[in-house]
């Protein structure tokens, strides 16, 4: 076993921002299946696929916080990566359609790369760790394809089995061995986060396809300042989470790291799917009242969003904030504003609170902000 010791002081690497660019199209793929559906079903095999997808998708920031990306070996075998997640997401429109056998035999790869990469490139302990995974993560992958080979009604259960499955797995093993660089692996997060948000900016451009006047122009600018006020609310706590993630005992981190940027950060992107989707429709028609679904996504996946943020601020330690929790209330409060008014009352809403909600935290004192 070849062991090659990465810098761990290093910061995120070139190559895994093109990495990253696969996820953009993931994520364009994730939201045109909601808006396509606009329905119960296609909100499920959102939460399903996007389940599945950020589980082998967030180890690969594991990976890449563990490995050296600078060797041949590595670039190689991570582009190949990449290449199964472009299949991946090139098969989610018709995931649970025709394309679910593709969408499996591009999981399987993601997963065995990953393993074969973990395996002969990282230290013995996060062999031992990885090795105590792999067989959860083939089991799910095996479900995956089995399911997409099969479609139909054993499609929707099996997927919904892997999704489980991988999500409950760290209950019942351990992250014991795990190698946390905290630095890296915070701005790893930071940018799948800007790359997610980076999605919703092309929704508004794609979708304003009216004649450009004040009304559109108008709505346009408000999405934009919705987009831009969930950045504010991740970012603005960017020193505090680097802090709290380096402040915290080797052995704790992987745990932290799991649930902070595993688990919430899995809300995070369900909720900038969301309310990618609403925009899209919202500034296609900026004029009507918007119909009850976009108005509930967009609602809904701002007042997820917001509540994630407190979750994941309240796992590492940062501290509460009554004025998110408040905001995370109020975003759904704005759904009649969407269907009585239009596009333009609703959204301007939105971003009016999490803006509110971000003005109030910058009135308390500064030793208030870390507990």
């Amino acid at each position: 076993m070849s062991q090659l010791e990465p810098d761990r002081s290093a910061r995120v690497s070139t190559l895994e921002l093109f990495f990253d660019l696969v996820f953009v199209f993931t994520i364009t793929q994730l939201t045109g299946v909601l808006v396509d559906g606009h329905d119960a079903a296609a909100i499920a095999q959102i939460v399903v696929m996007l389940a599945v997808i950020w589980w082998m998708y967030d180890g690969y920031a594991w990976l890449t916080n563990a490995i050296a990306t600078d060797h041949l070996r590595h670039r190689l075998l991570l582009l190949g990566g990449m290449g199964a997640f472009l299949v991946i997401a090139l098969a989610v429109p018709e995931a649970y359609g025709g394309d679910g056998l593709a969408f499996g035999i591009g999981y399987l790869a993601v997963v065995v790369l990953h393993a074969g990469m973990y395996v002969r490139g990282t230290s013995v302990s996060e062999v031992a760790a990885i090795l105590r995974l792999v067989p959860f993560n083939l089991g799910a992958a095996g479900l995956v394809l089995v399911g997409g080979a099969l479609g139909g009604d054993v499609q929707w259960i099996l997927w919904a089995l892997a999704g489980l499955l991988l999500w409950f797995t760290p209950w019942f093993t351990s992250t014991e061995g795990f190698v946390i660089a905290p630095e890296h692996f915070v701005e790893r997060h930071g940018l799948v986060v800007i790359v997610a948000l980076g999605e919703s900016i092309v929704v508004i451009g794609a979708a304003a396809s009216l004649e450009l006047d004040a009304g559109l122009v108008l709505v346009v600018l408000l999405a934009l300042a919705l987009s831009a006020s969930f950045w504010w609310l991740y970012f603005s706590d960017e020193r505090a989470v680097e802090r709290a993630m380096v402040d915290a005992p080797a052995e704790r981190r992987p745990r932290l790291a799991l649930t902070a940027f595993g688990y919430w950060h899995y809300g995070l992107l369900l909720a900038i799917v969301a309310v990618a989707a609403g925009l899209k429709k919202a500034v296609g028609d900026p004029y009507d009242p918007l119909d009850a679904w976009i108005a509930v996504g967009l609602a809904g996946g701002t007042a997820l969003f917001v509540a994630c943020q407190v979750g994941f601020r309240r796992t590492l330690g940062i501290g509460g904030s009554g004025a998110r929790f408040v905001a995370a209330a109020a975003a759904l409060a704005t759904i009649p504003l969407g269907t009585e008014l239009d596009a333009k009352a609703q959204v301007g809403a939105l971003a009016a609170i999490v803006a509110l909600a971000l003005a109030l935290e910058g009135t308390r004192p500064a030793a208030a902000e870390v507990s």
